[in-house]
């Protein structure tokens, strides 16, 4: 017999932060996963017939004969376990995971939802998985209600005429603002006296439909504010700023109301010309494309999300993309969109390198995003970003995600920010 794991086991830490939905969300996933699997190996069947000047079948993709009904076979049972495991999990979900029970989700689950919405959000929402992560405007861990009467009782004296919102970057959440004992919304609230409220969005959906969407809940938290708002501040973290500048266009474009208040707009990092990883993953497609015995492979590389994608050129707008295959292009068909007028906009960019240069501008950036990208430099001028004089600044030995927690990006947001006399 086998002897029990104990409880400090890894395996054992992982399991405490599951729950009985999570299963039944993996399972469906699993499924969807297998069906993939299935389709990719039949692929690499056909494109080894049709290099032997085989008959390849029904189609490109797909066998006939015994072996086309031996595919579909390995589909059906596939198809039926999925549904057999589903429905068993959701005649146990009523009895085991009651919502009353899970008051407070571990961080760490929450954060491998985070992650697994920013690789596969736009998946899992399409599929109707459980897993899909709904967009949050967030207080002190807790979602807001954008019902006046029970929003003035969740803020109670803390809400103010200053609405400061922080949007978190790709394969993140609200509660990530908080890195190494840090949060940028909470220095900026003891020292401004706003109300930071925190965004929560699946980074794994295209940038102008969160953008969308924040527009749509940013309208009613004002509608539904306990006091009068004077004033909006956005901090946004990576494609927390994109998301935030698709949000002001499109509501300006709607007439919303909540622009009007707002004042500041700060981007940490953010990639507004795109991130070179995603555009070397755009490289990985051509080349597996580009033989006939790795065609079907190609199928794994267009698994990431549509979020993802976005970020190979900075995509803010449903013309960047829509209408076009987001794997198939490498040109940048943006629509130019310059900061929003009326606006004081200010860029954070971190480099690893001690000083500035070639390699620290166009190559090593903070690890993820180029300097130039993240200052809104172009060399199309019509791409441009134009911040006024003194609203930049570069952070030298800082990496991506250390952005949170530095103590220069820090005293900068309170400069901006703090109210001019």
């Amino acid at each position: 017999m086998t002897p029990a794991s104990p409880p400090n086991t890894p395996k054992r830490a992982v399991l405490r932060h599951l729950r009985p939905s999570d299963l039944r969300a993996a399972a469906q996933l699993a499924s969807q996963a297998t069906q993939g699997v299935i389709n990719i190996t039949e692929g690499v069947h056909q494109s080894v017939r049709r290099r032997l000047g085989l008959s390849s079948g029904a189609s490109d993709e797909q066998a006939s004969g015994l072996t086309g009904q031996i595919y579909q076979g390995i589909r059906g049972v596939a198809h039926i376990v999925g549904h057999g495991l589903d429905g068993a999990l959701a005649k146990l979900l009523p009895l085991v995971d009651d919502p009353a029970t899970h008051p407070e989700a571990s961080p760490a689950r929450e954060a491998v939802l985070a992650a697994l919405n920013g690789v596969l959000g736009d998946r899992l929402q399409s599929f109707g998985n459980p897993l899909a992560q709904p967009m949050q405007l967030r207080h002190h861990g807790a979602t807001l209600s954008l019902e006046a009467g029970a929003l003035k009782a969740q803020l109670g004296e803390q809400a103010s005429p200053h609405l400061l919102l922080l949007a978190h970057g790709l394969c993140m959440n609200d509660t990530q603002w908080r890195r190494s004992g840090h949060d940028h919304g909470e220095t900026l609230a003891q020292a401004l006296g706003c109300t930071p409220v925190y965004l929560r969005y699946n980074s794994g959906l295209h940038t102008s439909t969160n953008g969308r969407e924040l527009a749509a809940l940013l309208e009613r938290l004002v509608a539904a504010w306990p006091l009068p708002l004077e004033r909006i501040s956005i901090v946004g973290h990576s494609m927390g700023g994109l998301v935030a500048r698709s949000a002001v266009q499109v509501a300006r474009e709607a007439g919303q109301c909540w622009p009007g208040l707002l004042r500041e707009l700060v981007f940490l990092g953010t990639p507004h010309h795109g991130a070179p990883l995603e555009r070397a993953g755009h490289g990985v497609d051509l080349l597996l494309a580009s033989s006939p015995h790795t065609v079907p492979f190609a199928r794994l590389g267009k698994i990431r999300s549509a979020g993802i994608t976005d970020l190979r050129h900075g995509h803010v707008q449903d013309a960047d993309w829509r209408g076009r295959d987001r794997f198939e292009s490498p040109d940048d068909h943006r629509v130019p969109l310059p900061l929003p007028e009326g606006v004081a906009c200010f860029a954070v960019a971190g480099t690893l390198a001690g000083q500035r240069g070639l390699l620290a501008d166009r190559l090593m950036g903070d690890g993820l995003v180029p300097l130039h990208s993240a200052l809104g430099q172009h060399d199309q001028p019509a791409r441009r970003l134009v911040f006024a004089k003194d609203s930049q600044r570069i952070v030298y030995r800082t990496g991506h995600l250390d952005l949170l927690s530095s103590p220069v990006v820090a005293q900068q947001l309170l400069r901006w920010l703090a109210p001019t006399v």
